[in-house]
C-alpha cells in the first residue's frame, strides 16, 4: 500500500506521519506538496497536523483552496481512505468533506497532553483492529479542537454511527458530545483531533495509534486481493 502525506505551508506533523507509516507500519509513503494536481498513484491520503498557512482566518480556511484539495476530493469520491489529523481534520471540515466546524478550546488555551478515547465504532476501515468500546491513549496538541455542529447534524452522526471516537472521562476542549473523531457517510474520510501518529510505539508512551494505520492496511489488502 502506498500513502501520501500532504504537506501544506505550516504543516509540522508531516514528519511524524511519515515515520509512522514508513518505520512503524512498514508501508510505502511519500510527501506530497500542496500544489500537486493528482494523487492517482496513492492508495491512502494523510493530512497531518500543524498550522497550515499560519491558521490565518480560521484553522484550515486557506488550505482548503490549495490545488491538492481537488485531488483529495477526487480520491474521496473514489473511496480511498483519507485521514485528517488535527489541522488535517480542520481542513476537511473547511473543505466540506466532513460536517461541522471547529471552535477555540473552552479554556482558550493550547492543550498538549495524552488523553483517553473510547472507540465508538470499530466497523470502519480505520478501526477494525480495535475492539468496540476499547479505551485507548492518544495525545492531543491543539488550540482549536472544540468540535461543533447543529442539532440535526449531531442526530445524523449518531444515527449513522459516524462518531468514531469520543473523549473518555475527560473532555479537554469542550467538544460537543465529547466528539474526538468523525467519519463521512461513505465511511472513507476520517477526521480526528488526537494524533495517532504520535502513539505508534511504547517509547512514545502509547502504541494505540498504530492500530489505526494497521486497520487501513488490513482494509486495503482485503479489498485489493488479486485472484487468479
Amino acid at each position: 500500500m502506498k500513502f501520501a502525506v500532504i504537506v501544506f505551508p505550516g504543516s509540522n506533523c508531516d514528519v511524524d506521519m511519515y515515520h509512522a507509516i514508513k518505520d512503524e507500519l512498514g508501508e510505502k509513503v511519500e510527501y506530497v506538496w500542496h500544489d500537486a494536481d493528482g494523487l492517482d498513484e496513492f492508495d491512502g491520503i494523510l493530512l497531518p497536523g500543524g498550522f497550515s498557512y499560519g491558521d490565518y482566518l480560521r484553522s484550515g480556511a486557506i488550505a482548503r483552496f490549495s490545488s491538492v484539495m481537488k485531488a483529495i476530493q477526487k480520491a474521496a469520491e473514489e473511496g480511498k481512505p483519507i485521514l485528517g489529523v488535527c489541522n488535517g481534520f480542520q481542513i476537511l471540515l473547511e473543505a466540506g468533506l466532513l460536517p461541522g466546524a471547529m471552535r477555540r478550546n473552552n479554556s482558550l488555551k493550547f492543550i498538549c497532553r495524552p488523553v483517553s478515547l473510547r472507540v465508538e465504532n470499530n466497523e470502519t476501515m480505520f478501526t477494525s483492529v480495535y475492539k468496540q468500546g476499547e479505551i485507548i491513549t492518544i495525545p492531543i496538541a491543539h488550540g482549536e479542537g472544540n468540535y461543533y455542529c447543529d442539532e440535526a447534524t449531531l442526530h445524523q452522526l449518531i444515527e449513522n454511527r459516524q462518531i468514531v471516537f469520543r473523549y473518555h472521562g475527560d473532555n479537554p476542549n469542550g467538544s460537543l458530545d465529547n466528539i474526538a473523531g468523525i467519519i463521512n457517510e461513505k465511511g472513507n474520510v476520517l477526521g480526528m483531533m488526537p494524533h495517532p501518529e504520535r502513539a505508534v510505539d511504547q517509547l512514545l508512551g502509547s502504541a494505540d495509534g498504530l492500530k489505526m494505520f494497521q486497520s487501513i492496511v488490513k482494509y486495503w489488502r482485503e479489498t485489493h486481493v488479486v485472484t487468479a
